[in-house]
């Protein structure tokens, strides 16, 4: 795994509603957007809409990586497709299933089910920084998918470019060991895609997100 138990821990406990911050180690620190991970009804209506386009083109078996408390899984299942999210953490993995959504614990780099067959499979919320290094993440990512099949990526800004820096989780009550992990900016995406075998399909803005579809060449 790339995270440890004490990061499991405290992001288990900010699922469980106790105020949680990410730090990184360029100093910048915000607290974790548990509720929009939820996907619970006070969310905003840009965040339902990036949801929306997180999904919308999702018509066959589909795979989240990351996929936290399971908002998109849900999302999915109601609509029938074939769905499994996928996280390391057992809490995430635990509220996804209560929600009735199909979910393993396990690291995106470890042995999946499916792997090669998936339609689709989905980075949202900063995934693509899993592990620090988005080339082996978008790598990995298009492994999983047949030919054709898409991934749907959450990018960051434009001029963000590609920054591997160190981030941990903090509460009041202490603060984890820092891991690897990357913000990748949108302009990066098609270079990226080319370097793993994936090509850009689509790209949409929603209120300063960006998601980009890219198809398994």
């Amino acid at each position: 795994m790339l995270v440890g138990a004490a990061e499991l821990d405290i992001y288990a406990r900010a699922l469980a509603g106790e105020k949680c911050w990410l730090q990184t180690a360029a100093g910048v620190r915000q607290q974790l957007p548990t509720r929009r991970w939820f996907g619970l009804a006070d969310i905003t209506a840009s965040d339902r809409s990036v949801d929306d386009e997180l999904t919308r083109h999702c018509d066959g078996p589909t795979v989240d990586l990351g996929c936290g408390p399971g908002r998109l899984v849900d999302r999915l299942v109601r609509r029938g497709i074939t769905t499994l999210g996928v996280d390391i953490s057992p809490m995430a993995v635990a509220v996804t299933r209560m929600r009735g959504g199909p979910a393993i614990q396990r690291d995106m780099f470890a042995a999946l089910p499916g792997a090669g067959r998936w339609s689709y499979a989905i980075l949202a919320d900063g995934n693509i920084g899993i592990g620090g290094d988005p080339h082996r993440t978008l790598r990995r990512t298009r492994s999983l998918l047949h030919e054709g099949g898409v991934a749907v990526v959450e990018f960051g800004s434009p001029g963000t470019g590609i920054v591997s820096s160190p981030i941990r989780l903090e509460t009041a009550a202490g603060f984890s060991p820092w891991y690897p992990w990357a913000t990748v900016g949108v302009e990066c995406a098609q270079r990226l895609g080319a370097a793993v075998g994936l090509r850009v399909l689509r790209e949409v803005e929603i209120a300063g997100r960006h998601i980009v579809c890219l198809a398994a060449a």
